[in-house]
């Protein structure tokens, strides 16, 4: 069976309440092509108001704490995303690893907690530029999904997100043939450390500068489901056509 397009938009730390109706806009279009699975991942306070307002829609959180409560001041557990109506988080963003000093083991825990509290993870995986360059780019990676995946879990609940660090909000986007390439690295992997049929289940997206104009090429390659999209899912005039590029395939 053919695994089903999946579209999420992460809108990281923008958004405020009039964004809503961009959301709405987003989830209008998503409803007129019902072959893609669509997902918006808010800031944690527009969380609730998206599903308000977008009822039955997929909202999810863009991080969890891997504790389910606790003296954590600032974080989001899991079950607290799942008590206000979201159906999804993503844990091991580039810029939770670099930024905020995540490792493997981290995101392993965050993904863990995900699942248990009811939710669908979307995982990251992507490598820097200086390792691209040096050959290593598959290695990196495949490395980071070994230490990163949980040790138990419903392959059609976790999705592998595969976004290289150099291409994020850059502009930068590898050639479709390393994106297929690493993509079926990834496939290999999960085959591996999963099972072939757990492997044959999971959606692997790829991230970083996908637009309008390099959607359809990019979501054609080989072994990419989807696509975890930043900036140009803030508005639905530049996420409804990623939206469409999947849904024509």
């Amino acid at each position: 069976m053919a695994r089903r397009k999946y579209v999420v938009g992460n809108w990281k730390m923008n958004g405020l309440t009039a964004a809503l109706g961009e959301a709405q806009a987003i989830f209008a279009a998503a409803g007129e092509n019902k072959g893609v699975d669509v997902a918006l991942c808010p800031p944690f306070t527009l969380i609730g108001p998206m599903i308000s307002a977008a009822p039955g829609a997929a909202v999810g959180g863009q991080d969890c704490h891997a504790a389910a409560s606790g003296a954590f001041t600032g974080s989001v557990a899991a079950p607290m995303l799942a008590d206000i109506g979201a159906s999804l988080v993503i844990v091991g963003h580039s810029e939770r690893r670099e930024g905020f000093g995540e490792s493997d083991a981290d995101v392993k825990a965050k993904a863990g907690a995900a699942l248990a509290a009811g939710l669908s993870v979307i995982l990251c995986v992507g490598e820097p530029r200086e390792v691209r360059e040096s050959g290593g780019a598959a290695d990196y990676v495949l490395a980071q999904i070994a230490g990163s995946l949980p040790g138990d879990f419903d392959p059609a609940r976790l999705a592998i997100a595969y976004e290289p660090i150099w291409a994020i909000g850059t502009g930068l986007v590898p050639t479709v043939g390393d994106v297929a390439a690493m993509h079926g690295a990834i496939r290999a992997k999960l085959g591996e450390q999963a099972g072939g049929s757990a492997a044959g289940t999971m959606r692997i997206l790829y991230g970083g500068s996908v637009n309008a104009e390099n959607a359809a090429e990019l979501l054609g390659a080989g072994d990419v489901d989807g696509a975890l999209v930043g900036g140009a899912s803030l508005t639905a005039g530049k996420f409804v056509p990623i939206i469409e590029a999947a849904a024509a395939l």
